[in-house]
């Protein structure tokens, strides 16, 4: 498996409401991660993450290797088109 076979974008539109929040809150709440979002309170991290999917800065990545899901920079994943 490739690299690019095992990393898959997930438009965050095709997820229900109540999937995309859930995830949104574990990772801005992740342990041993360095998020960035540690500064404001949980709503405000939600609603910023919030915010960067929605303009295209950010993306929901599941790694088929690991069974995991991530969020990432939109420029830092290969061969993502930022129009999904």
């Amino acid at each position: 498996m490739t690299d690019r076979e095992a990393m898959l974008v997930i438009p965050h539109r095709q997820l229900s409401p109540e999937a995309l929040a859930g995830l949104i809150e574990e990772f801005v709440t992740r342990d041993g991660t360095d998020s960035g979002y540690t500064r404001g309170s949980l709503a405000e991290n939600v609603a910023m993450v919030r915010r960067q999917l929605d303009a295209g800065q950010a993306v929901i990545v599941f790694d088929n290797r690991t069974q995991t899901c991530n969020i990432k920079p939109a420029d830092t994943v290969s061969g993502h088109d930022r129009r999904q």
